[in-house]
């Protein structure tokens, strides 16, 4: 049997759309939308995209237990931009 050796780069991709955000963290469209706290950003051109290290942080956020996602992802993001 021959064999064969592939090298392959795979860049990661940091922003996602609404279905590939609901999809990351294990929701349909519709419950990510009224579960998820993390905020869509405007991009040029009117694209609305998610980041997905906030999507990562509300997960660990919601991991953690806390009573209010809402206010934790805030918080979150606000520590994040100072």
């Amino acid at each position: 049997m021959t064999t064969a050796t592939i090298n392959l780069n795979v860049m990661p991709r940091r922003m996602l759309t609404l279905r590939e955000a609901a999809k990351y963290v294990g929701l349909d469209v519709k419950r990510f939308n009224s579960a998820c706290a993390v905020p869509a950003i405007d991009l040029p051109g009117g694209i609305k995209q998610y980041d997905i290290r906030d999507l990562d942080l509300w997960v660990d956020h919601v991991k953690a237990g806390s009573s209010d996602p809402d206010d934790a992802i805030l918080s979150l993001l606000d520590k994040k931009a100072s």
